[in-house]
């Protein structure tokens, strides 16, 4: 069934059960639970993505985490990744709030949506190329929903690099061969449909903050240049 809208589409995303392991994964996870969030409710289902359908700019990342977005049910929300994330998303402009901690909170995304290639949490933050293809209609889908208002995507590390350009080259965007390697700070230039520009970014991971690999102001660099090519700045 094709989904015209991102609610059709977001519903479908979180009701599905392709890949038996992520499922018992998240499933198993939902049910334990982590001390800290004993009596919390966890969502335990994929995530549907996160922004106003006529967004400009995607972010992309890896997966939910199993006790941040896997709990809350949001993209990016309840762990640390997140935390430094929305907070560099609002020291920008970009978010009206600088934390997101559940659904409901209050937080919006200006001309932000976020996305992920896996939609389920994985056993180790490590999905399998199988369940990564598996799932990669749904980001595909998402994309073309996004078509005629998107103009920059900011891809949040190498995995997330590797799984975007084939939804994008399959969706009409002239890839160059080969395809292009991931860096943070990388400009990519496609065109296709529209035009678009692809922005490589260290990913938001707590070891890349902790060994200063990626700092606040490194985050901020890159999300102002994608901002501004996408005209929300």
């Amino acid at each position: 069934m094709r989904r015209r809208t991102l609610d059709e589409l977001d519903a479908a995303v979180s009701d599905c059960r392709a890949c038996p392991r992520l499922v018992a994964w998240r499933e198993e996870v939902a049910v334990t639970k982590r001390a800290a969030f004993a009596g919390e409710t966890y969502w335990g289902r994929p995530v549907p993505g996160f922004g106003p359908a006529d967004a400009s700019m995607v972010i992309v990342g890896l997966a939910p985490s199993a006790h941040g977005a896997n709990r809350t049910g949001r993209m990016f929300t309840g762990d640390p990744s997140g935390d430094f994330l929305f907070q560099a998303l609002y020291d920008v402009g970009l978010a009206s709030q600088p934390t997101s901690v559940r659904i409901g909170d209050g937080l919006e995304l200006n001309g932000v949506r976020m996305a992920s290639p896996v939609r389920c949490a994985p056993p180790e933050n490590k999905p399998t190329p199988v369940e990564r293809d598996t799932c990669r209609p749904w980001l595909a889908t998402e994309l073309e929903l996004l078509r005629p208002t998107l103009k920059t995507v900011v891809v949040l590390g190498a995995f997330g690099w590797q799984a975007l350009f084939p939804v994008l080259e399959a969706a009409g965007w002239q890839v160059p061969p080969p395809r292009p390697k991931f860096g943070h700070g990388v400009l990519v230039p496609l065109h296709g449909p529209a035009d678009l520009d692809v922005f490589g970014c260290y990913h938001v991971s707590p070891r890349n903050v902790s060994t200063g690999t990626l700092t606040p102001a490194m985050l901020r660099e890159v999300l102002v240049a994608a901002a501004r090519s996408a005209g929300l700045v």
